[in-house]
């Protein structure tokens, strides 16, 4: 009866041999399972096999044998990587009888010179499979090999070779390996290489290594990508991290860079390179790399580097007899602290083929014990720089230990206590009274605006991005907007029928936008959200706009700010009362300001100018409509009013 019951069971089972086991051979796992090896078919996955082949390249110019790298994008998306290198082997592999040792390096997993540590001391490619994964990925690939004087190619095709290395010719000037690949459409589909996003890890692979010249060619034009670049970076990360902040405002002139090689302190091979300076501009951020292979999960070497700091700048603290320094921590660092790093060591552990985090123990003691030391040079010696640092680190841990007393115990408002949103930098007034909240776009205005607001009464809440249109949003996206609740958090109301003007803890509500554009744009949608949610609020006079200048002007010691175009030439063409040239300064944000101008210009009540929101009580119902037009769901609106309005605009003042 069993077996009558089980019939389909006993087929199975009879289907079930020897012969059902499948055996994957050579590089068939690689194609038949790609997201074990490259993380996938995406269009990162793509651009990381020009990694794979990237970092070979990479791994002979840190090794001292080659000082030129080549990448090129050609018309139909293939990828050409040269070196001026001693060239993959091309003589038989002692292993594999009949087979070069170029054949079985890219049609072998695991196969390569990296794996004893006697050719390459520090090498991104550990795993012995970037080149033959590569392979297997591509429909076409040609090595050429330029070693004694002579060249010698090899054609593969979808990780099987075409034919054994051949010689093709002499190379006497020539020297170094070729890759030249096309990515599979099999298992890319319509994924193609960005040039932008090549050049991007071509750049970042320049500044990692000083002793490297990278060039740069695509025959692709996106548009925005140069066609053809050479990049050599003598600097390395300081270069680097100068070119990533721009013009943007440092605690420090100059930021703390250098470079350590273990042999030297720790008798193994390798070394660390970093830059770091802390800006009130921007988020803080840190990219690392071990032997140049990014790894954007961090690991060991970020840890170490982020004690070595840490340990540096509460050290100095108490040292100058700050018992506040105490107080930061790693997360205080990250506040504003922007940072590059990138060691070189021997047979790292990386978690995953795609190397996205560092995993070797040794890392973490030996990048500590290196910029330790050099950090507290540092310190020692530029001490306006270090005293800034150390002012910003301590008021960020402040802040951080506020905004945690506040989550235990919330302060209170005039009917109830509240929980605040994060970004909140509350004042520690306790009355609503001569309070201000100031609505600021952004991490970077808010660093600045932190530093000048009076502590007491003026509060700050920044904004990431432009908050939501809420008159082009459905309801359901207004009431799950992240940035409208805490903006309704932070100033204790509810939105429409809800809203009670009695709940408002702050007495002023200031939006502080940058003076151009898109700060206007950030204003009007917050005057728009005002305006349709909390109406009273704007009725009762509790609503202003900000005016930060545009211009500083400075003409030996007379300084002054100006809010346009035509004030600025009004005070060019007169001058200040000094002598010499007019220095212009044209402020493009917040955050390009130091705490001194944004206090004096912008937050301090006896020096500033505030434009308070009003709604003219006969007019109440024409700036409805008018808000409607511009701001709402109807595009065909807003196109009547530009053409109704366009010949009042003057031409010389678009900003488009």
């Amino acid at each position: 009866m069993a077996d009558d019951l089980f019939p389909a069971a006993d087929k199975a089972s009879e289907s079930y041999s020897a012969s059902s086991i499948e055996v994957l051979e050579g590089l068939e796992p690689v194609r038949k399972r790609p997201g074990m090896y490259i993380g996938g078919t995406d269009e990162r996955a793509l651009h990381h096999l020009v990694a794979e082949i990237l970092d070979n390249s990479m791994d002979e110019a840190v090794a001292g044998h080659a000082s030129r790298i080549e990448v090129e994008l050609l018309a139909d998306f293939s990828v050409v990587i040269r070196d001026n290198g001693r060239g993959i082997p091309i003589d038989p592999h002692p292993k594999f009888p009949g087979k070069s040792a170029l054949e079985v390096i890219l049609c072998t997993l695991h196969a390569g010179g990296k794996f004893s540590g006697d050719v390459y001391q520090t090498s991104g490619g550990l795993h012995g499979v970037g080149a033959s994964v590569v392979n297997a990925l591509s429909d076409s690939m040609v090595v050429q090999v330029a070693r004694n004087r002579e060249l010698y190619e090899q054609c593969f095709s979808r990780g099987l070779p075409l034919g054994p290395v051949e010689k093709v010719g002499a190379a006497p000037n020539r020297r170094g390996t070729t890759v030249t690949f096309h990515a599979d459409e099999q298992i890319f589909g319509h994924h193609r290489f960005k040039p932008a996003r090549l050049l991007r890890m071509v750049k970042s692979k320049a500044y990692l290594f000083s002793g490297v010249e990278i060039r740069w060619k695509s025959e692709i034009d996106d548009g925005e990508t140069p066609l053809e670049a050479t990049f050599h970076f003598p600097g390395g990360l300081a270069d680097y991290l100068g070119e990533v902040l721009g013009n943007a405002s440092t605690y420090a002139d100059r930021p703390f860079a250098g470079s350590v090689d273990f042999k030297e302190k720790f008798n193994t091979p390798g070394k660390v390179d970093w830059a770091i300076n802390w800006t009130p501009s921007r988020d803080g951020f840190i990219q690392s790399y071990c032997n140049t292979v990014p790894t954007p999960e961090g690991g060991t070497h970020e840890a170490g580097f982020w004690s070595a700091i840490l340990r540096g700048i509460r050290a100095y603290g108490e040292r100058v007899s700050n018992k506040k320094a105490a107080q930061i921590t790693r997360d205080d660092l990250l506040a504003g602290g922007c940072a590059l790093v990138s060691c070189f060591i021997r047979e790292p552990e990386f978690v995953g083929q795609t190397k996205d985090r560092l995993a070797t123990t040794e890392a973490q003691r030996l990048v500590e014990g290196a910029v330790r030391d050099h950090f507290d040079n540092w310190l020692a010696a530029d001490t306006k720089s270090a005293g800034a640092i150390l002012d910003f680190l301590v008021l960020r841990a402040e802040e951080r230990l506020r905004r945690r007393q506040e989550k235990e115990t919330a302060r209170k408002s005039a009917t109830k206590k509240l929980r605040l949103p994060g970004k909140l930098v509350d004042c520690s007034a306790t009355n609503r009274e001569g309070t201000e909240l100031f609505i600021v776009e952004g991490d970077s205005a808010g660093g600045s605006a932190k530093m000048a607001r009076e502590r007491t009464t003026q509060a700050l809440l920044p904004l990431r991005g432009k908050i939501l249109n809420v008159l082009g949003a459905a309801s359901s996206k207004l009431g799950s907007n992240q940035e409208i609740a805490d903006l309704c958090q932070a100033l204790g109301v509810g939105m429409g029928s809800r809203f009670n003007v009695d709940d408002l803890r702050y007495d002023k509500i200031i939006i502080m936008t940058d003076a151009d554009v898109d700060g206007a744009h950030i204003a009007s949608l917050l005057m728009t959200f005002f305006f349709t949610q909390m109406r009273p609020l704007i009725d009762k006079g509790h609503l202003y706009l900000a005016c930060p200048p545009l211009y500083r002007l400075t003409q030996g010691p007379h300084r002054i700010y100006v809010a346009d175009d035509a004030e600025k030439e009004s005070w060019l063409a007169k001058g200040l009362g000094g002598k010499g040239k007019i220095d212009v300064q044209r402020f493009k944000g917040l955050g390009e300001m130091d705490a001194k101008d944004l206090k004096d210009t912008t937050m301090n009540p006896r020096t500033r100018k505030l434009i308070r929101v009003s709604i003219d009580e006969e007019e109440g119902g024409e700036t409805g409509d008018l808000v409607e037009r511009l701001m709402g769901k109807k595009p065909e609106l807003r196109f009547q009013f530009i053409q109704e309005n366009a010949q009042f605009a003057d031409a010389e003042e678009l900003d488009v």
